[in-house]
């Protein structure tokens, strides 16, 4: 049995009981166990002993910022953190992705929405995930030969676009800031620029994707960032 498919232990962090209620009983439907914390601190401290397959995390905690308790978890642990908050301002989910977050959903939510966005945390979790091929539709990448095809077709990129999809590829499903790719592609001291980045953006979709007005490989999280989409069938 795989995180993915049930019985995964999922930690939730929320001061909310009405919450953390409607997450219990939908998401042991789906064949999790539901672990809870009301508050940040007692949130760190259940996951550095529990150790759960993935937290999801309220920002507005009454001791400790949620922000703060991503940091501190991301000090000695790479689980899953998916952000659950009201907070909508593109710059709380970019610090929250920046701190270590793998993904950001906004209250009120849609509990298709959530455990779609759990799916696609764990596929990266899934033994065999880490192979140096990736197949997504009719999307491969070879990471070990750099060779990149779609439909069987070779498609030729230039080095940076080659390094930009494949760190979007190496983290297939998580959400990528602006300033993280910025960062990872053309290094520490570039400075930032978003329009630049999706100059090359747009010429990768132009390559890879069937219709580069609809993307379906490389999407789009507004005012965030960009996420390669694991899975096109979600």
């Amino acid at each position: 049995m795989t995180p993915e498919t049930g019985g995964a232990r999922i930690l939730v962090i929320d001061d909310e009981p009405e919450i953390r209620r409607l997450l219990k009983v939908a998401l042991s439907a789906h064949g999790y166990v539901v672990l809870e914390a009301e508050a940040g601190q007692k949130g760190i401290d259940r996951a550095s002993l529990d150790h759960p397959d993935l937290i999801i995390l309220d920002m507005g905690l009454p001791d400790v910022d949620g922000l703060e308790v991503v940091k501190a978890i991301r000090e000695w642990s790479s689980v899953p953190i998916i952000i659950l908050s009201v907070r909508e301002r593109e710059d709380d989910k970019v610090a929250a992705l920046d701190a270590g977050a793998n993904d950001y959903v906004t209250k009120p939510f849609g509990m298709d929405e959530l455990t779609a966005r759990i799916r696609a945390a764990f596929r990266a979790l899934i033994p065999g995930e880490n192979s140096p091929v990736l197949e997504v539709g009719d999307l491969w990448m070879d990471l070990s030969k750099r060779l990149t095809s779609v439909s069987g077709k070779e498609v030729s990129l230039t080095p940076t676009e080659y390094e930009l999809l494949k760190y979007l590829a190496t983290n297939a499903d998580k959400v990528i800031t602006h300033k993280q790719l910025l960062t990872r592609v053309w290094g520490v001291d570039f400075v930032p620029d978003i329009q630049y980045l999706r100059v090359y953006i747009g010429q990768l979709r132009k390559k890879i994707e069937p219709d580069p007005s609809r993307p379906i490989y490389i999407l789009t999280e507004p005012g965030v960032g960009y996420r390669l989409a694991g899975s096109i069938s979600d």
